[in-house]
């Protein structure tokens, strides 16, 4: 039976129908762009190839688009078929595949984790766990995932750049920079094309209030940044937010157009509605609209994609951003249609999904709503619940911070100063700069003790 490139038995027809699995495998480590497209060489070697049919499922669930997930499902239908009688690790993986499919991401994660027990230099089952203990709001468990798996690794097996920078980003969102610095260089120096070990050092000068070395540091890499996938825009949209930090508002407005939403680019055409891109534009533009920067017309082409994806709830975290997008364009009718549907969604489905839904994406877009309509009182009264549970929607600190600026803003607009007193409290307990040297709290923390 063949091998993969980590020493896994693998049922394929052929040697070099796994090396091209590798080859694709790589690139989805690797944030390539072209990842997808390399599974067709896999499959026209074996078209039986079971583990190419789960990676075919997989990464149309990585995009958290709801008009991908019948690709996932025919992938899986098909997945199953080969791997009936496959090793049990392979099974694993479809099993993973169907829970996920299904919005059962617990048991989607257990499963990984089973595997990774067995098998833990099973660097897809690592990667895929990583990344959805992330975007489901888990970070302690995309650290103790990696501090497990990470004994049976080494430099000499392939994918260990890969879990060098899962490793970092890991423990940044848990608050350990020097760990996160030092692994995520460790990768760096093997590999400066990696970026998602670019991503978790940009994250550690950010928390750590480190913007003209950040600036610096990722102007230095971009040369390698050739061929990535919408992660290159995510780098740029950190770029962005050193410069908003230091009150450098029209270079973060440049960057906008010239980089993380520069709709003319090849990648952005491919790309154009990707979870992460609307992120990035919309809390950008959030965050200068609160700054008093005027944006311009730069709202619309976010709002018709906005408008497009209602009754699309994969992405929790993405529902608020599109709900920026939607206010701001003053789409009330549409806002509406999208907060009833989320209700629907809540009160239909059980389990993780409806509970993070219910208790942090409704509330904390009813807030967006109430904010841009002017009512911040009622958006306080709205989000106040949720600022606990808010991490559940997934995202980063840095990119949850935008939802505190909303509290915050809402709170002191409204005069509600114990409210402005809780939320300052939060940024001081979360964030290792203080308020005080942070753009969007400065002006707030000089006047209301914390």
């Amino acid at each position: 039976m063949p091998r993969d490139a980590q020493d896994h038995a693998v049922t394929a027809a052929s040697e070099g129908a796994v090396r091209a699995f590798d080859h694709a495998v790589e690139g989805y480590l690797m944030h390539r762009a072209d990842a997808a497209q390399r599974i067709a060489p896999v499959l026209a070697a074996d078209p039986e190839f079971g583990m190419a049919h789960v990676l075919k499922g997989y990464l149309p669930m990585t995009a958290y688009d709801g008009t991908f997930v019948p690709r996932a499902r025919e992938a899986l239908a098909e997945a199953r078929r080969h791997l009936s009688r496959a090793t049990l690790r392979e099974q694993g993986h479809v099993e993973a595949l169907s829970f996920w499919i299904d919005g059962e991401v617990s048991r989607a994660l257990s499963t990984w984790e089973d595997i990774l027990a067995e098998h833990p230099r099973d660097v897809l089952a690592f990667r895929m766990h990583h990344f959805v203990a992330f975007w489901s709001g888990r970070p302690e468990r995309m650290l103790a995932g990696v501090e497990r798996v990470l004994p049976r690794w080494s430099a000499s097996v392939p994918g260990w750049g890969a879990v060098l920078a899962s490793r970092a980003f890991a423990h940044e969102e848990c608050g350990n920079y020097v760990v996160a610095e030092a692994s995520g260089r460790e990768a760096l120096m093997l590999d400066p094309a990696n970026l998602w070990a670019t991503h978790a050092v940009a994250h550690v000068m950010e928390m750590q209030g480190r913007r003209g070395e950040g600036i610096r540091f990722l102007s230095g890499l971009e040369q390698h940044w050739e061929g990535g996938n919408a992660i290159t825009h995510h780098l740029w949209w950190h770029r962005a937010m050193y410069h908003l930090e230091r009150r450098e508002f029209g270079e973060a407005l440049g960057l906008y157009d010239r980089r993380f939403r520069d709709l003319a680019s090849p990648l952005a055409q491919a790309m154009p509605d990707f979870i992460v891109d609307a992120q990035n534009a919309a809390s950008m533009l959030f965050r200068l609209e609160l700054r008093g920067v005027a944006v311009g017309d730069r709202w619309v082409e976010l709002a018709e994609k906005a408008e497009a994806r209602v009754g699309d709830h994969l992405s929790p975290f993405t529902l608020p951003h599109r709900m920026m997008a939607l206010a701001a364009t003053a789409r009330w009718e549409a806002a509406d249609r999208v907060l009833g549907a989320m209700r629907e969604a809540a009160q239909a489905n059980r389990g993780d999904h409806a509970a993070v839904l219910r208790d942090a994406a409704i509330p904390v877009s009813e807030a967006v709503l109430a904010h841009r309509r002017g009512d911040y009182a009622a958006a306080v009264e709205a989000m106040r619940p949720a600022l606990g549970v808010m991490y559940r929607l997934g995202g980063s600190h840095a990119q949850q911070d935008v939802l505190e600026q909303l509290f915050l803003d809402a709170a002191v607009r409204a005069g509600l100063d114990e409210d402005a007193r809780l939320l300052l409290e939060r940024a001081a307990g979360q964030h290792p700069v203080p308020p005080e040297r942070r753009v969007g709290y400065a002006e707030v923390a000089a006047r209301i003790p914390h």
